[in-house]
């Protein structure tokens, strides 16, 4: 790791965003696990893991509905007082979860119906997150650089936030633990007030929202590099990522332990994600993104077959951790390429449907992970998951190495031309 690998912090906007959205995103993943444990607690035995789908859905389906209007929303008025607006929601989410829990007087379609709330905020939230590092990088060589780094800060907070929320949840409860993330949002928005940008122009063409739309769907129809990542994404996001939700199961099933035991196996998860999010920041310019994601999805699958069935908790934990590290690139590099590649008037509705791709897919790849595990149970559903990683990597090997593999024969047809010439 070098001083390359930090090179996106020289721009002021940048670091400030950096700082707010790593203390807030610490305590996004300290509710979120907390809110899976709760669940799975005050659920009755016989529908645990389908509860777990169904609070993933809750949370994410809203978004899936909604982000095409928080697409069009992100390209038509200032992404800064959008985002701006969906931080201080969030907030107001956070408190009104905190009050359920310290009241005591709570019911799991209580937190179902927050979630979908937030899932709402998000579906606005993301497609005018993404696309303002765009505005905050003034050198643009730099938005890989910055794009990996917002990996690694994730990442980051998946370490440290859910460790913290299990041991939060076992000395003090629920009520505190989503407290924490109140305040957290705190951070952000102080950044995001402290930030400068130029005055904004409004667009002076307003479209109807179905020609926006359409515009939006011929747009990605029309750029093949960016509409096949997304369909790697959404089967990714349907078939494989919703692993996590099986968690809580392992935690008190497989490893008989309790909500600092879940904590922990989250924390080993995002250990090798910010292992991989630092190791996309220190990738050279120019690097081919598209067989690394190959090579990622690749290491994703192998390493959650064999957490599936490891029950032996530290080289179940080395396992987690190298699933993380594969994990992280389906979203990272998916991320780069797309924003990379997208015209800048059209960022907002690319970025709707890559929210659209994800949080539609991950929900109902829930849904459906939290049903086949009541019939096979949760090993077999995550070996399920391992081994359609690696069907997933070999459909798309043909797209993914197509480039790499042109590159390697150029280089070797030139090699055999100047052997040819120094011949004659």
């Amino acid at each position: 790791m070098s001083i390359a690998t930090f090179r996106a912090f020289k721009n002021r906007n940048y670091r400030l965003f950096f700082a707010g959205q790593s203390i807030s995103q610490i305590g996004t993943w300290m509710q979120r696990t907390g809110v899976s444990w709760v669940v799975y607690t005050i659920t009755p035995e016989p529908y645990k893991a389908f509860m777990l789908g169904v609070t993933v859905f809750a949370s994410q389906f809203p978004s899936f509905i909604f982000s095409l209007v928080g697409g069009i929303a992100s390209d038509r008025y200032n992404r800064y007082k959008v985002l701006l607006f969906t931080q201080v929601a969030s907030m107001v989410q956070a408190v009104l979860m905190a009050v359920l829990m310290l009241t005591n007087h709570y019911a799991v379609w209580e937190i179902l119906t927050l979630s979908v709330i937030l899932g709402v905020i998000n579906a606005f939230d993301v497609p005018a997150r993404q696309p303002m590092v765009h505005e905050m990088i003034t050198d643009k060589e730099d938005l890989p650089n910055a794009l990996a780094l917002n990996s690694s800060m994730v990442n980051l907070a998946r370490l440290i936030g859910p460790a913290l929320s299990g041991i939060v949840l076992v000395k003090f409860g629920a009520g505190i633990c989503f407290s924490i993330n109140a305040l957290s949002f705190v951070a952000v928005i102080t950044s995001l007030l402290s930030m400068k940008f130029p005055p904004y122009t409004p667009s002076k063409v307003k479209k109807k929202v179905a020609l926006e739309l359409a515009e939006g769907f011929v747009y990605l129809k029309n750029t093949r590099s960016i509409s096949i990542i997304m369909l790697m994404l959404a089967l990714t996001g349907l078939l494989v990522l919703p692993y996590n939700t099986l968690l809580p199961v392992f935690a008190k099933v497989i490893f008989k332990g309790d909500a600092a035991t879940y904590g922990y196996i989250n924390s080993f998860i995002g250990l090798g994600a910010i292992a991989g999010s630092f190791f996309l920041a220190s990738l050279k310019p120019g690097t081919d993104l598209k067989i690394v994601l190959f090579g990622n999805t690749i290491i994703f699958g192998v390493f959650l077959l064999l957490f599936s069935h490891t029950a032996y908790f530290p080289f179940a934990m080395l396992f987690a951790t190298l699933t993380g590290f594969g994990m992280m690139s389906q979203t990272t590099i998916i991320m780069t390429i797309i924003q990379v590649n997208s015209d800048k008037k059209m960022r907002g509705r690319v970025m709707s449907y890559v929210a659209m791709a994800y949080f539609g897919m991950l929900p109902l790849g829930s849904l459906l992970i939290g049903a086949v595990s009541q019939q096979i149970g949760a090993p077999n559903a995550l070996l399920c998951q391992g081994i359609i990683a690696l069907i997933i990597a070999a459909l798309f090997f043909k797209y993914l190495g197509k480039d790499y593999l042109d590159k390697k024969k150029m280089e070797q047809m030139k090699e055999e031309e100047n052997v040819v010439l120094e011949e004659i």
